[in-house]
């Protein structure tokens, strides 16, 4: 074997130990490369994995557009014009019926039926049913309510315009139900009723409220009688509405 001199040996050393240098950087530097290509994969799979959240539907707007349409063969028995066609279907409030038998206090609600309740706070306001008479009474296994606003009789004069129902065919009318009364689908107007015991009725009468105080002002009412002691008829003593408002909150 030849032998090398110290001066090979000392270059060789060198050599060998530059190139050594040299492996690890290149080592190091792959290392790096890759470490920084695994993060951003791994970022990239992170983002993939991540459900993007869907757009959530725009919230529905809090008023309903509602078409009071004119009844030119059944003319406003007291001068009035339409309601405005928006109603809120939000909040409530409420409604004071002052009646010689005492006072009905009745609270709103414009979830399901809003033209119907924006309808009866606009008559309410326009002194509409001031000084009425609620001219049907019934009470039956089937039927007790309190039917009010008309004014010439009953289901006869209206205000001189009408709108559609509101309902969604699960209504029920348990006692102290407030809703609209009706001559067939789509005339609304100004009748409505009170149930002041039970009403097993089809759901076609748009639900635009309830009692919160006076129902013992409606069972002295049905205690007074209905005409000629039947079921369903003119109150046997005439129920007036002295004046109706919407108190100031």
């Amino acid at each position: 074997m030849t032998k090398l001199g110290a001066h090979t040996r000392y270059e060789a050393a060198r050599w060998a130990w530059d190139e050594g240098w040299i492996q690890g950087l290149r080592r190091g530097l792959a290392s790096g490369v890759m470490r920084r290509l695994m993060l951003v994969l791994a970022l990239i799979a992170t983002a993939l994995a991540t459900p993007v959240a869907s757009a959530e539907p725009a919230p529905t707007k809090p008023v309903k557009h509602c078409d009071f349409i004119p009844t030119p063969e059944n003319p406003a028995a007291k001068p009035v014009k339409p309601p405005r066609p928006a109603a809120s279907t939000r909040g409530g409030g409420s409604v004071v019926l002052a009646t010689n038998y005492g006072v009905v206090v009745i609270e709103l609600d414009r979830s399901v039926a809003a033209c119907a309740a924006h309808n009866f706070v606009h008559l309410v306001r326009h002194a509409f049913y001031n000084d009425t008479q609620c001219f049907r009474l019934t009470n039956s296994a089937r039927l007790g309510v309190l039917q009010c606003g008309d004014i010439h009789r009953a289901e006869e004069g209206g205000p001189g315009y009408r709108f559609a129902d509101e309902v969604t065919g699960t209504e029920t009318y348990p006692r102290g139900t407030v809703a609209m009364g009706n001559q067939g689908p789509g005339t609304n107007g100004s009748e409505f009723f009170i149930v002041h015991s039970h009403a097993n009725i089809r759901p076609v009468y748009s639900v635009f409220g309830r009692v919160v105080h006076g129902m013992d002002t409606l069972d002295r009412i049905v205690a007074a009688g209905i005409a000629g002691d039947a079921q369903d008829g003119a109150p046997k003593y005439p129920v007036r509405i002295h004046w109706a408002f919407t108190p100031a909150h």
